[in-house]
């Protein structure tokens, strides 16, 4: 596993709840992204044997999904004791490393995934236009993070208390992100809003499944985006 650059301790936050942040995190906003990108986005593209780069990989979650599909599987965070606990997850390729500074020369991977990484971190543009920068020609990158029209839900959950997180919170809008996919050279192929609002708490699951059905149409009113480009 190689060194990551030294990172700011708003940067490192997540890696300091290594250890209990999948009891923490919310499974049914994690399982709805991995739904997401992996049964819809990516629906159509055949996994198996592609180089696959799971960038601000965290705990692993969709490192596995991606293993269990067939893709040889890279997976990167800042990180080093979160990339310890995706290393007990699944059987990938552990680099640490900074996604807005990625150790890898361009057009290395045929499938980039950054699933709420971005925003955690001092500037999201730049890792998007890295995460471009290493999938090859013709390869498709995906990215979700939350949506910048929802900030203020953020805000107020920390202001409350609610919300047990204390990292960097750079949330680009749904047209910026899509701007800055096309200035790196991309193509849209597909994007979706997940969450029509952000109580995401049992009682409101059903809700919001069924409301995620308008995402491709109403993508910018949602809470978290997701966006499917190719080179």
């Amino acid at each position: 596993m190689s060194v990551a650059a030294p990172a700011s301790d708003k940067q490192r936050f997540y890696d300091t709840i290594a250890d209990s942040f999948d009891d923490i995190m919310n499974e049914y906003d994690v399982n709805r992204r991995l739904e997401v990108v992996f049964n819809e986005l990516l629906a159509s593209c055949d996994l198996r044997g592609l180089r696959l780069l799971d960038a601000g990989c965290g705990t692993g979650r969709f490192s596995e999904w991606a293993i269990q599909r067939g893709a040889a599987v890279t997976s990167l965070d800042i990180g080093p004791a979160l990339l310890r606990t995706a290393g007990k997850r699944c059987r990938s390729q552990l680099t640490c490393g900074d996604v807005t500074r990625l150790p890898f020369g361009d057009a290395t991977f045929d499938i980039v995934v950054s699933s709420e990484c971005i925003e955690h971190t001092p500037d999201p543009r730049r890792a998007v236009m890295e995460v471009v920068r290493v999938c090859r020609p013709g390869g498709r990158v995906v990215i979700t993070c939350p949506n910048r029209v929802w900030r203020w839900s953020c805000t107020l959950a920390n202001l409350l208390g609610l919300r047990p997180y204390s990292g960097l919170e750079n949330w680009p809008g749904y047209y910026q992100l899509r701007c800055w996919l096309r200035s790196a050279g991309c193509r849209d192929l597909g994007s979706a809003g997940i969450h029509f609002f952000p109580f995401v708490v049992k009682a409101t699951h059903p809700l919001l499944r069924s409301l995620d059905r308008l995402g491709r149409s109403f993508g910018p009113l949602f809470v978290n985006q997701a966006h499917l480009a190719t080179k």
